[in-house]
């Protein structure tokens, strides 16, 4: 048997949105800036699935930025509101210690410019709270980045809460949704974001499409020169066939969330409560306030990448964390910051799709009890 349990590092193209592409690589292949027919129509699917997604996200088609993925959103977010806080004399960031690899890097990169940053330990749950951010804001705070749900342990943060404290104080809000959009209602109409990234191979879309929600007022800067496409601020052809393709499984995932999550969860809950009655096995994170898919899973004394080898082998996709950490021997730094090395060096991330089944659960537990009786 086959088993693909690694929806958090990407998940297959939702078939719909795999026809809805295919005229745009083959009959519609315009350059959406040409003025002739074919450019025409590229240009109306284009603003079509722009005013799709907005209506999706509750926000205007002005407020939408195609890019090429979650990380590049990201990029754009923090160096926008960097600029701004280096013209304006505030150099101070506050993020946590558990955010993706696209922005603590570049959180690094900034400190190299003069930029402070304050990086937020979360508890053992995984949760950091909105006293804690509020606590480490100053007068020279330019902008609070907090991701919207981990990639890693699946932890969902009070980012509601969170924004609308940071509107309250003026300072720039942005979170890092990439895990968080086609999995949890998110609407941008009744939230206090400033900036929000996603990216569509998370909820069943195509890879290299991306977007950044940009509240009107708030400026952007660009991280590429050239035309003037995407209102001015990311230069280069669109990329029609992804731009159709992540707008049609975003209505996909949306349209059937309540179902989506409800069977993911019920898959999740059977097989963690299989796998925590395994010896010593804990859960990292908490249990609640998580994605409906993810488990990420210790099982002390044991290799986390020996047992994803050893399952591998027998057909199941699992992870030790963040696939864009993948190659890399240092433990995952989200564990890491949270329980300690040993731990990230013996957890394994199982993460679901409502395109999994029980009898897939039923598979993994055995092998799982099979490797851990080696």
């Amino acid at each position: 048997m086959r088993v693909y349990a690694d929806n958090a590092a990407t998940t297959r193209l939702n078939p719909k949105a795999k026809e809805a592409m295919f005229d745009y690589y083959s009959t519609v292949f315009g350059n959406p800036s040409s003025v002739h027919s074919i450019g025409i129509e590229a240009a109306e699917a284009l603003r079509h699935s722009r005013k799709n997604i907005a209506d999706l996200m509750g926000c205007s088609e002005e407020e939408i930025y195609f890019t090429s993925g979650g990380s590049e959103s990201n990029n754009q977010a923090i160096f926008s509101a960097a600029e701004f806080g280096y013209q304006s004399g505030k150099k101070h960031i506050v993020t946590t210690a558990i955010e993706h690899p696209s922005v603590h890097n570049v959180l690094k990169k900034l400190k190299n410019f003069g930029f402070e940053v304050t990086f937020l330990d979360v508890d053992k749950s995984g949760i950091i709270t909105t006293e804690q951010v509020e606590a480490a804001i100053r007068h020279d705070t330019c902008l609070v980045t907090v991701m919207y749900a981990n990639n890693e342990i699946g932890t969902i943060q009070p980012i509601s809460e969170i924004a609308s404290m940071c509107e309250q104080k003026g300072i720039l809000f942005h979170t890092d949704a990439v895990q968080a959009v086609g999995h949890l209602d998110i609407d941008c109409s009744r939230e206090c974001f400033s900036m929000l990234s996603a990216s569509a191979h998370k909820f069943h879309g195509p890879k290299g499409i991306g977007l950044l929600y940009c509240q009107k007022g708030v400026n952007l800067t660009k991280l590429i020169e050239g035309g003037s496409q995407e209102w001015g601020k990311r230069a280069g052809t669109e990329n029609v066939p992804a731009i159709v393709g992540m707008a049609v499984a975003l209505k996909e995932a949306l349209m059937n969330l309540e179902e989506r999550v409800s069977k993911t969860k019920y898959l999740r809950n059977f097989l963690l409560s299989e796998l925590l009655g395994i010896d010593t096995a804990f859960l990292n994170g908490d249990l609640e306030r998580r994605l409906s898919g993810n488990i990420n899973i210790c099982f002390p004394g044991q290799s986390g990448e020996g047992l994803l080898l050893y399952l591998n082998g027998r057909g199941i996709c699992v992870s030790t964390g963040s696939a864009c950490s993948t190659g890399s021997v240092i433990p995952s730094h989200v564990l890491t910051s949270m329980s300690g090395e040993e731990v990230a060096k013996s957890s394994v991330r199982i993460s679901l799709s409502e395109e999994n089944s029980i009898e897939e659960m039923e598979y993994m537990v055995s092998v799982i009890r099979e490797f851990l009786c080696n």
